[in-house]
């Protein structure tokens, strides 16, 4: 994952991706002209939740919204500007 400055964030949205069985936790950070993907199985994804959770105002209760239903379509911004 590229690094990046938490003040260019503009948006972050979570995200499953997945099929009957499964689901993938995704998250999109977007920049200026730039949209950063990661997902839950990437390495340093705590981490980079870890460094989401100091944005001002970002919602860090985002993965009860974005976890239920099971196996279903689920999408949460968790922050935007």
């Amino acid at each position: 994952m590229p690094p990046f400055q938490l003040s260019k964030v503009a948006r972050v949205e979570f995200y499953k991706r997945g099929d009957a069985t499964s689901d993938l936790i995704c998250c999109d950070i977007f920049l200026p002209g730039e949209t950063i993907f990661a997902h839950e199985e990437m390495a340093h994804w705590d981490e980079l939740i870890r460094k989401l959770e100091f944005l001002g105002g970002f919602d860090v209760e985002w993965f009860s919204q974005v976890s239920k239903p099971a196996f279903g379509e689920s999408r949460y911004v968790a922050f935007e500007k």
